[in-house]
């Protein structure tokens, strides 16, 4: 798959997740549904981070040494960029605030997403 395209696919999905973290969320259905916030922001950030680890290893030539690099890159992006979400929440929308817990669901998603990268390593060498 060429790398133009997983960039195209990475920058989609952040874009997606930027417009429903920074939407009023009066318009967002209410859901009764124990911590689905929290669970959003899991499969958010799962996604974030695996769409980047795609993009990266395509960008880095998927040689073995920098399949580390992929992995961090895109670690360390998807925790700066659900702090950023986190912090514009707070400063440019009236309905939604900064959560810690959303900073620590979203770390919890891309570290899933690093190991799981990993364990599927052969099937994502492929892409």
């Amino acid at each position: 798959m060429p790398k133009q395209l997983l960039l195209c696919w990475a920058i989609i999905c952040s874009g997606v997740i930027t417009y429903f973290c920074l939407t009023d969320s009066s318009n967002i259905p209410a859901v009764s549904f124990p911590s689905i916030d929290k669970i959003v922001h899991f499969c958010f950030h799962f996604g974030f981070t695996i769409s980047w680890i795609l993009f990266f290893k395509k960008e880095l030539k998927g040689k073995e040494a920098d399949d580390f690099k992929a992995y961090l890159v895109s670690f360390i992006f998807s925790v700066f960029f659900g702090i950023t979400i986190e912090i514009l929440q707070s400063v440019f929308t009236t309905t939604r605030a900064a959560d810690v817990t959303d900073i620590l669901a979203n770390t919890i998603g891309g570290t899933t997403a690093i190991f799981t990268a990993i364990a599927f390593k052969k099937q994502i060498n492929k892409i």
